[in-house]
């Protein structure tokens, strides 16, 4: 399975595939996810996939369906080049988020991935708040974040950007590039070997497409003309793609996320915001609220200057979207477990069995 390691293989996955070891099985990687079908990389190259009725009827829920990233076992079918999905490969990563409008679905953007590129562009303003989401949003799935931040060619003031950066960033590594120029792209290359996969996320404009052109040392990613580079730019991407660089590793590119909604985050939260849960456990009062109870840790931290007010504010806000999600997907499975008893019982019946 030479050609399946340069496509991230490990033995995670193949021990899964040791199952289905039969010759009319197959084993492939999502590279693109569209609504009725999938492009397929496998062995011997590039394939169309498309799911069977059987496995419509299993599926109990959305993330159960492939997604760019995911290992999927395939089979073949006669005399076509296309092949059917048998099954979704149990994931070692994913990047997660509430779906765009709506209630309680969750979205995945990218699975089996290793690291997520957060991009943002030091020609525009830099928005702190979003970069803490998606820096909690990738540590609660256990996948490493990065920031980085381009068009640096385009900027005056990169350290003071840095700096303010680094306020929400705590050990998360952050890189300026400048694509046009090529600069800051060998630090990032490490991130790709061992034939790792790396996910590109960021805002509509921000040079996630130029960046993996300059990557690849390719056009392969089309970036809409602009009449001044200065100004901003916008890339035409609509899906999510898995794409191999020519040095080995793998990127996947996604297209700009106008809402950023935390689907799970408890632990990113900690880990994000380490330097407040700090002052929190210093309070007099184990119980404390942090809003007028005497000894409070927070309170003195914040008039000290040690901790900024709206890095306390967005940990709180964060904190409540966490616990009010995590209530409406336990009422949620409750439900998808009635449904799932009833359909048992329904078959049970049908097939003339009494004691159901």
């Amino acid at each position: 399975m030479t050609n399946l390691q340069k496509l991230g293989l490990n033995k995670f996955f193949e021990k899964q595939f040791e199952n289905y070891s039969s010759g009319k099985y197959i084993l492939a990687r999502v590279a693109i996810e569209n609504k009725s079908n999938f492009i397929l990389y496998t062995e011997e190259g590039e394939t169309s996939g498309e799911i069977t009725g059987k496995f419509h009827f299993k599926a109990e829920d959305k993330t159960e369906y492939p997604v760019v990233g995911d290992w999927v076992v395939v089979k073949k079918v006669s005399g076509e080049n296309k092949v059917i999905i048998e099954k979704v490969l149990d994931r070692e990563s994913k990047f997660s988020r509430k779906q765009a409008w709506a209630k309680t679905d969750e979205q995945i953007i990218a699975a089996n991935i290793d690291t997520v590129f957060i991009i943002t562009s030091l020609n525009l303003e830099i928005n702190i708040r979003r970069i803490e989401r998606y820096i909690t949003m990738i540590r609660e799935n256990n996948v490493e974040p990065v920031i980085i931040l381009s068009k640096e060619d385009l900027c005056e003031n990169v350290e003071e950007i840095i700096n303010e950066v680094k306020t929400v960033s705590l050990d998360t590594k952050i890189y300026a590039i400048s694509s046009i120029e090529n600069k800051g792209m060998d630090e990032l290359l490490k991130y790709f070997e061992g034939n790792k996969t790396v996910a590109v996320v960021g805002s509509s404009g921000v040079g996630k497409s130029t960046l993996i052109n300059c990557l690849l040392n390719s056009d392969k990613m089309k970036v809409k003309e602009i009449a001044e580079y200065k100004d901003k730019g916008k890339h035409t991407t609509s899906h999510r793609e898995l794409i191999l660089l020519p040095g080995g590793g793998l990127i996947i590119d996604t297209p700009g996320m106008r809402e950023v909604q935390m689907w799970e985050g408890s632990e990113g939260v900690s880990e994000t915001f380490a330097d407040v849960e700090n002052f929190t456990g210093q309070c007099k009062f184990s119980d404390c609220k942090h809003k007028s109870e005497p000894g409070c840790a927070i309170k003195k931290a914040i008039e000290n200057g040690e901790l900024d007010e709206e890095r306390y504010m967005s940990y709180l806000k964060l904190q409540s979207e966490i616990k009010y999600f995590e209530n409406r997907n336990n009422q949620k499975a409750l439900l998808a477990e009635k449904k799932k008893s009833k359909k048992v019982i329904a078959t049970h019946k049908k097939n003339g069995n009494k004691k159901y």
